[in-house]
């Protein structure tokens, strides 16, 4: 079908589960693809009438009239580092999900550890491995330890994978002068944020994370809410945790945190740490300059940077 359609030529498509690979196809006999946004194009979200051929004939008109809500659409190379991370976060999930039904074993059978800080290190391990219980239970817990040692591997390639890409990247090293910026969360951030040049600003930035109040006017009336959440999920959930880390590190970050945590609570602190953490990331990114830290926190926040050569 595609190649009896004339070379050059524009086709809109909706976003979907195999978006990608239908671009590439697309993109591969000539023609130019754009891919809808499908959350913002109500003329087909909001219709009474929902046909394939009704919905296809919107998206062309949008397209045609220069209309159409656009998404990003990555490149081959950037889909694969983000297919890595979520991989990698995959197999975090899985992990942590063992560990967890091996605590919920123990307390089951009411067995405590003895004084071992870290079940899962290597005293912890070998305590395990000889503790004696019921013939099922202990089939159970030799499984979990088993699937552990499984999954520790397959992450280590993981992450030695990351490393190799991360190895001399310079806006990686950039992002990690920031307070609870790690190398795995500055380069998932690199990975979903894309070109920054996609973003004109930060509260753009923002926005695409889903990190910004939602916000509703009529006449008189204004109201804003909790965050949008319509936005990158992976984004959202690595700033929340790097935010935990930032205000034990940053003495400005932890007096901003605790003046909202005051006012609004733990989690509305926790979340504009998060997006004040995003913020130094496109204005690191934007002007290639390290982060400093401020000894305080003041009423106008102000984003102080270190020249490149007192690094080095």
């Amino acid at each position: 079908y595609l190649s009896r359609i004339p070379c050059g030529s524009r086709i809109a498509i909706e976003a979907c589960g195999f978006d990608a690979w239908l671009c590439d196809r697309i993109e591969s006999y000539g023609h130019e693809v754009h891919l809808a946004h499908p959350l913002k194009t109500r003329a087909i979200a909001e219709a009474k009438i929902k046909t394939d051929v009704l919905d296809a004939r919107t998206l062309a008109k949008l397209l045609h009239g220069d209309l159409l809500a656009e998404s990003y659409y990555a490149p081959a190379a950037l889909r694969e580092k983000r297919y890595l991370l979520r991989y990698r976060q995959c197999l975090v999930v899985y992990r942590t999900g063992i560990k967890n039904r091996i605590h919920s074993m123990l307390h089951r059978q009411g067995i405590l550890s003895p004084g071992i800080s870290d079940l899962f290190g290597v005293q912890g391990l070998d305590w395990l491995q000889h503790l004696t219980m019921p013939p099922i239970y202990s089939q159970a817990l030799n499984g979990y330890l088993s699937l552990l040692q499984s999954l520790k591997k397959q992450l280590n390639e993981c992450e030695k994978e990351i490393r190799k890409i991360l190895k001399d990247d310079p806006q990686s090293k950039l992002i990690q002068t920031i307070p609870g910026i790690g190398k795995i969360s500055a380069f998932l951030l690199l990975a979903e944020i894309g070109p920054l040049d996609r973003f004109r600003s930060a509260e753009k930035l923002c926005s695409y994370a889903g990190i910004v109040p939602s916000y509703h006017q009529s006449g008189q009336v204004e109201y804003r809410g909790s965050i949008t959440k319509q936005g990158n999920k992976f984004i959202r959930w690595i700033l929340v945790e790097a935010a935990h880390i930032a205000i034990r590190k940053d003495p400005a970050l932890k007096e901003f945190y605790q003046r909202i945590r005051y006012k609004k609570g733990t989690h509305k602190a926790t979340v504009a740490v998060a997006r004040k953490l995003l913020t130094y990331v496109f204005y690191i990114l934007k002007r290639q300059e390290p982060y400093c830290y401020q000894p305080r926190y003041t009423k106008k926040p102000v984003l102080t940077f270190v020249s490149k050569k007192t690094l080095t």
